[in-house]
């Protein structure tokens, strides 16, 4: 019994230890700035995701425009992911504006990137419009909050 008592205590001093070290950090290295991330791969899929799926009305009728084979609805997919996954890279501590409303917007991007993912592998174009609308939202929420008027 005592070298059971003993064995337990020293699982449980060795795993004490282990969770009382702190791990180093990963080693990211953020290689552009907000702006740049918003002019550049945010910023061009979110016009990928938006101009996928619309309705025109002319004098000639309406026109529908949607992807019309895998590789335009890949397309699509990939820009909901870039959308997703960008919201992440906001989220980093170099970029971070504050650690409330900036990741709560930065965490819907994320949310909202992967929505408009799902619907665009489904290959659902009514989605994509419904779902390009959540992401102009975000969008929008977080600029009216954090773009700062040159002007001011």
């Amino acid at each position: 019994m005592r070298i059971l008592l003993c064995l337990i205590a020293g699982v449980l001093c060795a795993a004490g230890a282990a969770c009382a070290r702190q791990p180093d950090p990963p080693p990211f290295k953020p290689a552009a700035t907000v702006l740049q991330l918003m002019e550049g791969p945010i910023g061009h899929a979110a016009e990928v995701y938006w101009d996928s799926v619309s309705t025109i009305v002319d004098k000639d009728g309406i026109h529908e425009n949607f992807p019309q084979n895998d590789e335009e609805w890949e397309a699509v997919w990939a820009a909901g992911v870039t959308i997703g996954e960008s919201g992440n890279l906001l989220m980093m501590s170099s970029r971070a504006k504050d650690n409330a409303e900036w990741m709560r917007l930065s965490a819907a991007l994320v949310d909202v990137g992967m929505e408009a993912a799902g619907v665009a592998e489904a290959k659902n174009p009514d989605k994509v419009l419904e779902v390009g609308e959540k992401v102009y939202n975000v969008c929008t929420e977080c600029h009216m909050k954090y773009i700062v008027d040159d002007a001011d």
